[in-house]
């Protein structure tokens, strides 16, 4: 267990989430696309398909959590872990869900907004997250899921879900380890969720796009477009434990 100091308070790690809901929209997007917009990273996408990576967007209420209570949206990719092998020519999702299985994948974090201050610096300092002050409108209560996203006064996006079938908590979320890429160091952070109420369905968000640049580079990578597929979780818990650095390849 670490300790850091965070405004005058500490936090211990493994970090605990007692109560969250989220919910999420995967995207295939153009491989070389994703890979421009993570090049500061030095880190490289998995294809998913020749030429396709997977992009995921994602909002989440924490409800009650040793940061506190606060909203946030992610936009990542799905990454080759530094030192993992290239995945081989086979494509096909069974393909490469043997593939991540043998070789490992990862979700790279490329933004992080958050609507809180004290989020910010924990995310910042302890994991190296890409956490920046925005605007998150979470409409969580109708059948219906909404985040509505501002930075700085712009529209960054409106995204909106339609839950799914329902599937056993068990199982049913395996999530990967997190890669952070800020002030040059690289970072890998292992969490576990705990879900309850989790819905899954093919396709099922509409997305709106705003003016703002991280709007752009979502164009950039072909959105507004069908997603892949929805996620939505009534209640999880997670664990969040320290962050460690990576060496990348050379």
């Amino acid at each position: 267990m670490a300790r850091h100091v965070i405004q005058g308070r500490t936090v211990s790690t493994p970090v605990q989430v007692r109560d969250a809901a989220f919910g999420g929209a995967a995207y295939l997007v153009r491989a070389d696309a994703a890979r421009a917009v993570m090049a500061y990273s030095g880190l490289d996408v998995t294809e998913v398909l020749p030429g396709k990576a997977l992009c995921a967007l994602v909002f989440v209420k924490y409800a009650d959590s040793d940061l506190d209570a606060y909203h946030e949206f992610g936009m990542g990719f799905l990454m080759r872990p530094p030192g993992a092998a290239r995945a081989p020519g086979r494509r096909g999702l069974p393909a490469l869900l043997s593939d991540i299985r043998r070789v490992g994948a990862g979700a790279f974090v490329h933004w992080l907004p958050v609507d809180q201050d004290f989020t910010l610096e924990a995310g910042r300092t302890i994991w190296g997250f890409p956490k920046e002050l925005a605007e998150i409108d979470l409409r969580l209560r109708s059948p219906f899921k909404r985040c509505i996203l501002r930075k700085d006064g712009r529209l960054v996006l409106d995204l909106l879900l339609r839950p799914g079938i329902p599937l056993p908590a068990r199982g049913a979320l395996a999530p990967l380890d997190a890669f952070t890429q800020r002030d040059g160091v690289t970072r890998r952070t292992s969490w576990s969720v705990s879900p309850r109420g989790v819905r899954v369905r093919p396709g099922g968000a509409l997305i709106r796009l705003g003016n703002h640049p991280i709007a752009k580079e979502l164009s950039e990578l072909g959105l507004p477009k069908h997603a892949l597929l929805t996620v939505t979780v009534a209640h999880a818990a997670m664990s969040f434990g320290d962050a460690t650095e990576q060496p990348l390849e050379h």
